[in-house]
């Protein structure tokens, strides 16, 4: 069998790649089926998910590699011709069937790509790069509109696999031609092609098509992120008491970064006070306070915040704020808030060491910590490091201000 094509058959490469990507794309579709439909409510049942998810994204990204492969073969071979093509109607359906084809080959599994490149902390790409992409922030509005564009998507492709299925039974079962044999092993008789007649009209359509799918995927994508960030406005909008403070907190970030299925995530606090006094004059000892509290509904943690703020994690209905009262003191290897962190109903002691920059009456802190999730009942249920690690770390960054005298 020959590796190119000729004008009336298919080459080796070709079926190879045919019949590869055609394996790996309904193997795809059932499993994005499969996956979507299997529980999260317990530790198993979310570590099976997870792994038939990754499953889904590993084999999306061979498929996009090959069809990029499929495609440049594509461009330097002859195509054979159509042995229908004296059927023009049959033909021009045919041809644009196969564009589609062409084109969900690559915009199905790139836009769940971006997706999933985008989001953070659940079910990673198995091949061996990074799971995220160049130009791609993480962001869950590109994960939203680039996550319904994939859901669109997937579903025209479904479509055209039908088609493209359907015909090849009508040449072999209903005209009997060697349309589907000649995709096969072997090299079947043909007998002499009809007249071929070439146009642009199939890539017109299917790119009509796509263009129009692209437009509505990207719209309710857009149309859903916008709603889901409206919802979590309103959890996040619910207002702490104000705090009367020796120093005002200016601006600053809590971030939190927990590691699910072995891929760190990042978020922050959007809401919180903290009401601070402190003597720059002491030089070892105690030589102040700080009582901060933090709206937890605030929480934005990418494509998990709502599991994160559900009643196995944070249970932000029954415990809507964390608290954390301490001494600030001064020792030989510098500053350290000693005290109390309060998360959920559980009070825990914690030892902060933080850098701060002095600037008559401005003050830049810095300080990092690191938690037990287990100690405050967070994710109880998922008792595997492995699903979500243990470890929690907090980065805290401010500037306060005092009034001068």
């Amino acid at each position: 069998m020959a590796l190119h094509n000729t004008a009336i058959r298919y080459g080796a490469v070709t079926k190879f790649f045919h019949w590869f990507i055609a394996l790996l794309v309904i193997t795809l579709i059932a499993l994005g089926l499969y996956a979507s439909d299997l529980p999260f409510e317990t530790q198993a049942e979310l570590g099976a998910k997870a792994w038939y998810f990754s499953l889904h994204k590993t084999l999306g990204v061979t498929v996009f590699l090959a069809a990029l492969a499929r495609i440049s073969w594509a461009l330097f071979q002859s195509r054979p011709g159509l042995l229908n093509a004296d059927h023009r109607w049959e033909s021009w359906l045919a041809e644009t069937t196969h564009w589609v084809l062409y084109g969900s080959l690559v915009i199905v599994p790139l836009a769940g790509w971006i997706a999933h490149a985008a989001a953070s902390g659940f079910a990673p790409i198995w091949w061996p790069f990074s799971q995220g992409l160049p130009f791609i922030p993480k962001s869950t509005t590109v994960e939203h509109v680039f996550a319904t564009l994939h859901e669109i998507a997937g579903k025209v492709l479904i479509g055209a696999v039908i088609l493209h299925f359907l015909g090849a039974m009508k040449h072999h079962l209903i005209d009997r031609d060697a349309t589907l044999q000649r995709m096969l092993p072997g090299t079947p008789a043909l007998g002499s092609l009809p007249v071929q007649h070439h146009s642009a009209a199939p890539a017109l359509t299917a790119t009509a098509a796509w263009a129009a799918t692209i437009a509505v995927g990207l719209a309710l994508g857009l149309t859903d992120a916008n709603a889901d960030r409206s919802n979590t406005s309103a959890i996040s909008s619910v207002p702490l008491e104000s705090v009367v403070s020796e120093w005002q907190v200016q601006d600053g970030t809590i971030v939190l970064r927990v590691t699910p299925f072995g891929s760190p995530v990042e978020g922050s606090f959007a809401n919180w006070t903290s009401s601070i006094s402190f003597d720059e004059s002491v030089e070892t000892g105690k030589a102040g306070e700080v009582q901060t509290t933090v709206s937890i509904p605030s929480l934005a943690l990418g494509s998990v915040t709502s599991q994160a703020l559900g009643a196995d994690f944070f249970n932000v209905t029954t415990f809507p704020t964390a608290t954390f009262t301490a001494d600030i003191m001064v020792g030989a290897d510098g500053y350290t808030a000693q005290g109390k962190l309060t998360v959920k109903d559980l009070t825990m002691p914690v030892v902060l060491p933080f850098t701060l920059l002095l600037q008559k009456d401005t003050a830049q802190m810095h300080g990092t910590l690191t938690l037990d999730r287990r100690d405050f009942g967070v994710g109880e249920t998922v008792t595997d490091a492995g699903t979500l690690a243990f470890e929690v770390q907090l980065d805290i960054k401010l500037t306060a201000t005092r009034d001068p005298d």
